[in-house]
C-alpha cells in the first residue's frame, strides 16, 4: 500500500476541477502504452511514479474504457483508490484490453483503430434510501455513477451509462442486472454509493 501525503491527497471537491490537458494527454499516453506493452510483454506497463507530476501520483479509482468502431472493446477500473492514478490508469489500461471477461483477449490488428477514454472517479458517499423510488428520485441523470451491493452482489454504472440508459428506472433495473439481482429485487440490507467522474477525451 502506498502511503497519501497531506500534499498529493485530493479531496472529492477538486476532483471537479479539470485536470489540465497536459496531464491528460500522459494519462492517454500511459493508457496505449500499457496496451502495447501487453501485446509485446504479456503483462502492463512498469510505472516509475516518482517521474510525473505530483498531480499525477495521487492516490485515485479510475475506469478505462475501450472502443472499436464505437462499440465497446473493453471496459475495466477500481472503484477505491488503491493505486497512485498513473499505475492505476497503466494497470487498467492492460486489463480493459485483455482480461474483460466479456471479450477475447485484443489483437495486435485491433489495436490502431482503439479508441481510449479515461474516467477518473470521485470518493464514492453512501446514500441512505429507504426504497427503490426514494434512490431513483435522487439520482442525477448524466451526473452520478451508482454502486449497488447486496450480500454478494456488486455492479456499478458509470455516469457515461446515462447515454444510453437516460431514465433513472431503466439505469437501476440494468444495474440491478448487472449485479446479478432481479429486476424487482429490493432489500433493505442493498447498500448504495454514488460518484462523479472527471472524463476525458470528451
Amino acid at each position: 500500500m502506498v502511503a497519501m501525503s497531506s500534499t498529493n491527497q485530493q479531496s472529492e471537491s477538486t476532483l471537479t476541477e479539470p485536470y489540465s490537458k497536459e496531464e491528460q494527454k500522459i494519462l492517454l499516453e500511459i493508457a496505449e502504452q500499457s496496451i502495447e506493452h501487453g501485446l509485446s510483454q504479456g503483462n502492463s506497463l512498469p510505472i516509475q511514479t516518482t517521474q510525473y507530476p505530483e498531480s499525477l501520483q495521487a492516490l485515485r479509482a479510475t475506469f478505462v474504457t475501450l472502443k472499436k468502431h464505437g462499440e465497446l472493446r473493453g471496459c475495466i477500473g477500481t472503484l477505491n483508490a488503491i493505486r497512485p492514478l498513473v499505475n492505476d490508469i497503466a494497470h487498467n489500461a492492460y486489463a480493459a484490453a485483455f482480461e474483460d471477461p466479456r471479450f477475447p483477449p485484443l489483437q495486435r490488428s485491433e489495436k490502431d483503430i482503439l479508441e481510449i477514454s479515461i474516467s477518473i472517479l470521485s470518493t464514492p458517499a453512501p446514500l441512505i434510501v429507504e426504497s427503490e423510488q426514494a434512490l431513483i428520485e435522487q439520482l442525477r441523470p448524466g451526473v452520478d455513477g451508482l454502486i449497488l451491493e447486496d450480500a454478494y452482489h456488486r455492479g456499478t454504472f458509470l455516469p457515461s451509462v446515462w447515454e444510453s440508459l437516460p431514465d433513472p428506472q431503466q439505469f437501476l433495473t440494468q444495474l440491478k442486472l448487472k449485479a446479478g439481482l432481479a429486476t424487482d429485487y429490493w432489500s433493505d440490507s442493498i447498500k448504495v454509493k454514488k460518484y462523479t467522474t472527471f472524463s476525458f477525451p470528451n
